[in-house]
């Protein structure tokens, strides 16, 4: 997975706020790949609510079209 907040149709809204990558961003500058071990961990943490979810929306995915 692909982090970019500035490709998420959600940056910029409410959504930020509540949202996993922004703290995960923090660090480093422009896009973050992680893993989709650590992806699926992150889910599972959000999901029991230790962590904000990922609220990522690429706009390729809102339109319809598959991400690369």
């Amino acid at each position: 997975m692909i982090i970019d907040c500035d490709t998420c149709v959600m940056d910029g809204t409410a959504a930020c706020s509540d949202c996993i990558v922004p703290a995960l961003l923090s660090a480093t500058a422009g896009p973050t790949r992680i893993s989709d071990d650590e992806e699926v961990a992150l889910r599972n943490l959000s999901e029991v609510g230790l962590v904000a979810p990922i609220r990522l929306v690429g706009r390729q995915t809102a339109r319809g079209a598959a991400l690369a």
